[in-house]
């Protein structure tokens, strides 16, 4: 199937081409969540090298079993694979040397562009890294089943029905492991409040 035969196709008939075989539909479908994909990613690992590693392993994982796929939302279908290779990726990492926050902080605007706001001047740029470095490191301390909730609730801005559905549990574990995860990283940033910007400080 040609690319330009695809490019028209709305999301369902993508899938259905893409379950047929065709390779442009599914690069279709990887072009339209590659980002989302590889945030939720990042925020997860909070490395960029394994983030794009584990986005690679999702949509391998999705095509090889996109005959499985039934309906229903193709992105929690998606969500649902990258959280799994998240947790794979991590459990390696456990096994070799991981980067430090530094070595970290230095990479992330080179591999997330989308980050800067060329608005900023120098000063609130500066403020805006110290904050997200710090809320990067405390998601980094959670539970890893806590850490997923609060990476697709706070930061993609999911459901708790979505976040249900992705993560196949009930609707309450999601809120009682939210509100959990929500409370641990204001302790870790409370811990950290010395190294805040002020007027991001906690009162």
């Amino acid at each position: 199937m040609l690319r330009e035969a695809v490019c028209g196709m709305d999301e369902t008939a993508l899938i259905a081409a893409a379950q047929r075989g065709s390779v442009d539909a599914f690069n279709e479908l990887v072009l339209k969540y590659q980002q989302q994909v590889y945030n939720l990613a990042y925020r997860i690992i909070g490395d960029p090298a394994s983030a794009a590693d584990a986005t690679q392993e999702t949509f391998i994982a999705a095509y090889r079993h996109l005959s499985e796929f039934r309906g229903g939302s193709f992105k929690s279908y998606l969500l649902r694979i990258a959280s799994n290779c998240c947790y794979d990726e991590l459990r390696r990492r456990k096994r070799r040397p991981a980067n430090s926050f530094e070595d970290l902080w230095e990479l992330e605007e080179e591999a997330n562009p989308w980050l800067i706001n060329g608005d900023e001047g120098p000063e609130e740029k500066a403020e805006r890294q110290e904050l997200a470095h710090l809320i990067q490191r405390g998601i980094g301390t959670l539970p890893y089943d806590q850490r997923v909730i609060l990476v697709l609730s706070d930061v993609e801005g999911m459901s708790y029905q979505e976040i249900a559905e992705i993560v196949n549990i009930p609707l309450g574990t999601v809120k009682s492991r939210l509100a959990r995860a929500r409370g641990k990283l204001r302790d870790f940033l409370r811990e950290q409040e010395e190294l805040l910007p002020a007027r991001y400080r906690l009162e």
